[in-house]
């Protein structure tokens, strides 16, 4: 764990008054692909992915037909982290980060991002991917706050192979923000690249819609 802090000190980040509030998708907004499901194939490597892939069957199967996305979401997690003790998880997801960024990270975003820095607004970044593994680019990237898919812990600090509460996507992301910064929020701006970033831009004063497109 970074030193900066934890997920819970970015998830109560308070904004300061009249600081423009702007909200940032991260998996494919941001970086340049899917962040979680690189983290696992890095983390079980190719063994272990392919054959994870294979018991994961039933449940892609059932992807295909009911499209949710939070289902086969917590089964990667059953499948892939169940088990794994919190901070073992936290230093992966740093390894993990370090390895990534150069080729990850998006020039053209990150530019806007660090404009809006410059301009002093409040960052936010609204992802569905859990905010365990997002948490080390939010470090580096010097985000205000973080709101993500919470993965559960059990007792001993151990991922239960679920998460707390609902995946962070669609109207969860607008409810998410409702409940950080208040039901009359003024949303700045917002950038996102999916139909699952839609609620949130419709609410933001200025919508970024796949507005970013640079490589590393």
């Amino acid at each position: 764990m970074s030193d900066m802090g934890s997920v819970q000190e970015l998830r109560q980040s308070r904004i300061k008054s009249e600081q423009p509030l702007v909200a940032f998708d991260f998996d494919g907004t941001l970086t340049i692909r899917d962040s979680f499901t690189q983290f696992l194939r890095w983390k079980a490597g190719p063994g272990g992915w392919a054959l994870g892939l294979v018991k994961l069957a039933p449940a892609l199967a059932a992807y295909g037909r009911d499209r949710d996305r939070g289902r086969i979401k917590a089964a990667s997690v059953k499948e892939f982290l169940a088990g794994m003790d919190r901070e073992s998880l936290e230093a992966e997801a740093e390894r993990f980060a370090d390895l990534v960024w150069d080729r990850f990270m998006r020039p053209d975003a990150l530019k806007v991002w660090n404009d809006w820095g410059e301009r002093g607004a409040h960052r936010v970044i609204v992802t569905a991917s859990p905010e365990t593994t997002v948490e080390p680019f939010a470090r580096r990237l010097g985000a205000e706050a973080l709101l993500g898919t919470p993965l559960t812990f059990d007792a001993e600090g151990r991922v239960t192979g679920a998460f707390d509460g609902a995946n962070c996507r669609g109207e969860e992301k607008v409810r998410r923000l409702k409940a950080a910064y208040g039901e009359d929020l003024v949303l700045t701006a917002a950038y996102g690249d999916t139909s699952g970033d839609a609620e949130m831009l419709a609410i933001a004063q200025s919508p970024g819609f796949r507005v970013f497109t640079q490589r590393p």
